[in-house]
């Protein structure tokens, strides 16, 4: 099964119908989505500033991320679920959105992002937890952070608009490929 054949079977569930239709619910679940983004960006903003030395310079790198993690981790964890309510709402339309997409490389980049600062740089804070200049790695780590964040919201923004819907033709080869088109052949 394809992809998109599983996002028309999903489409067609009881659920994914429910709530794309629901006067109350979509809004509910997609304005909870914002919510838990504005929580988790901006907690992630102000720990990715301090990498960058330009907040807090005074406060340990250590103490900033206690403090800030615990809500950061709770606003991951409703964007997650929400998002994919979201998705499940309208899976064929999101699918097929170049938007959508580029929203998916971004989380993926932001994900390795987040693994290489925990998984590597975080483990040494001891040498230079204080420091009000972080190691390169670890600024460069937090500018990327703040680039792909950027990224991701702008991108996930723009899914609401059809622009590039496949329904919408012709498009260019390179948009209906990007999205995903499944565009039948020109009648002879």
């Amino acid at each position: 099964m394809s992809l998109l054949a599983f996002c028309e079977w999903l489409a067609a569930t009881e659920g994914s119908l429910a709530l794309h239709e629901s006067i109350y619910m979509y809004p509910i679940v997609e304005s909870s989505h914002v919510l838990a983004l504005t929580l988790f960006v901006g907690f992630a903003v102000i720990l990715d500033l301090r990498l960058l030395g330009l907040i807090l310079k005074q406060v340990p790198v250590s103490q900033v991320a206690d403090r800030l993690l615990p809500w950061t981790i709770g606003g991951f964890i409703v964007m997650n679920i929400t998002g994919v309510l979201l998705f499940y709402a309208i899976p064929v339309r999101t699918y097929q959105s170049i938007f959508f997409r580029a929203k998916v490389i971004f989380l993926i980049l932001a994900a390795l992002n987040v693994w290489f600062f925990h998984s590597r740089l975080y483990q040494r804070i001891a040498e230079w937890d204080h420091a009000i200049i972080t190691p390169r790695a670890a600024r460069r780590a937090g500018l990327a952070s703040l680039v792909l964040w950027g990224a991701i919201i702008v991108a996930g923004r723009m899914i609401a608009y059809n622009w590039f819907d496949c329904d919408i033709q012709p498009q260019p080869a390179f948009v209906n490929w990007a999205a995903g088109c499944v565009v039948p052949p020109p009648a002879p």
